[in-house]
């Protein structure tokens, strides 16, 4: 049954919790109707605040979040759940230009679908980054704490220190951004190979959105030592700096 096969798919006992945030009636009561047949327990919102309320929670899994909204946009929405270590966002959007769904990944978003959309596909693209959520966790259990070059990163927390002591904030795209590189240090990256990483075999390749994210990353990782932590490689893409 489909309930189960979520269960199993998210090694969890109980349905894990979807926020949809739409201002559309027809879209968070179609989408959530489809949604709830397959197993999600579902919240719906229509805008930031009645979002925030729900929020307060704690055990919402995954927020689907539109793009265009009267009040706070989702792209603001989306920026502040990413800077708070909110659960994971994907974001719809009838506006499916490319630089919409650089913007989108730029603030954090875990993926992006242009509306209109099947919710099998929304399904999907759930599962996937779920997954990779789950994934990400049940890997850290091992290591609470990464430590490199005299920086450390508190994978339970997702707090980053310098080695100075100096806490340095991470939105959750830096966090999983620099996650990649951690976990493959001295090898070089091409951009459709971190976004894959990041987002999945079914990502779309935005090579602005990976710069720009690599650029703030690297600006939060300079130090008087450690300047090129992460190396541009000419021609393929990028290296983190190999662990000693």
């Amino acid at each position: 049954m489909p309930q189960a096969a979520i269960m199993t798919e998210t090694a969890t006992a109980t349905p894990l919790r979807i926020l949809i945030v739409d201002d559309d009636r027809d879209i968070r009561e179609l989408t959530g109707n489809f949604l709830s047949q397959n197993g999600f327990t579902i919240h719906t919102a229509a805008q930031g605040k009645e979002m925030d309320k729900i929020l307060t929670r704690g055990d919402i899994a995954l927020v689907v979040l539109d793009y265009m909204m009267p009040g706070e946009d989702g792209l603001s929405i989306c920026k502040r759940l990413q800077e708070q270590g909110g659960p994971p966002v994907i974001m719809l959007s009838a506006r499916g230009e490319e630089i919409d769904r650089i913007v989108g990944l730029e603030l954090g978003a875990d993926d992006y679908i242009a509306k209109p959309f099947h919710p099998r596909e929304l399904l999907a693209r759930m599962r996937a980054v779920l997954r990779r959520r789950e994934a990400r966790t049940g890997g850290d259990k091992g290591a609470p704490v990464t430590t490199f070059f005299g920086w450390s990163l508190d994978n339970i927390k997702r707090t980053l220190t310098r080695p100075d002591g100096i806490q340095v904030a991470l939105s959750n795209a830096e966090f999983e951004l620099l996650r990649v590189f951690l976990d493959r240090p001295g090898r070089a990256l091409s951009r459709d190979q971190i976004l894959d990483y990041l987002h999945g075999p079914n990502a779309d390749s935005f090579d602005r959105a990976i710069d720009v994210q690599i650029s703030r990353l690297r600006r939060k990782l300079s130090d008087d030592h450690n300047e090129d932590i992460i190396r541009t490689i000419r021609g393929i893409g990028y290296m983190f700096k190999p662990l000693k």
